[in-house]
């Protein structure tokens, strides 16, 4: 197994199959603790775009990288972040905060066909249930 770090994430060396949910938080999470949300979030854009490049990994209108996704991820955890306070490691973070484990979370503020459409994973759009933490 591959360790999730800002190295091997930018370097491209985990495995496609080792970039699971969890990793991408893992990757999130050293952003946010190393520089503001809009830094951390432009870091971790491009980080996807080079990894599913060097990966294989086509963008197309239903897969591959998603902007919207990976926005909303990055405001939720930087929400969980600001109110809890950061951990001794990202995998404690995690483990200590369990429901942002959950792919599903943000079912809680957008619609499956809102979330889904073509424009949301080429253009931030915002929630169609419930405003996304600030």
């Amino acid at each position: 197994m591959t360790p999730i770090n800002l190295s091997s994430f930018e370097a491209c060396t985990i495995p496609r199959e080792e970039y699971t949910h969890r990793a991408h938080l893992i990757v999130a999470y050293l952003y946010l603790l190393q520089h503001p949300l809009a830094e951390a979030t432009a870091r971790m854009r491009a980080g996807i775009h080079r990894f599913n490049a060097a990966k294989g990994v086509e963008n197309t209108p239903s897969g591959g990288y998603h902007e919207t996704l990976t926005i909303a991820w990055m405001r939720v955890l930087h929400a969980a972040m600001q109110s809890y306070g950061p951990d001794l490691t990202p995998d404690a973070f995690l483990d200590n905060n369990p429901h942002l484990l959950a792919r599903t979370l943000l079912r809680v503020f957008y619609s499956k066909d809102h979330i889904s459409s073509p424009q949301a994973r080429a253009h931030f759009v915002e929630p169609d249930l419930t405003p996304l933490p600030a």
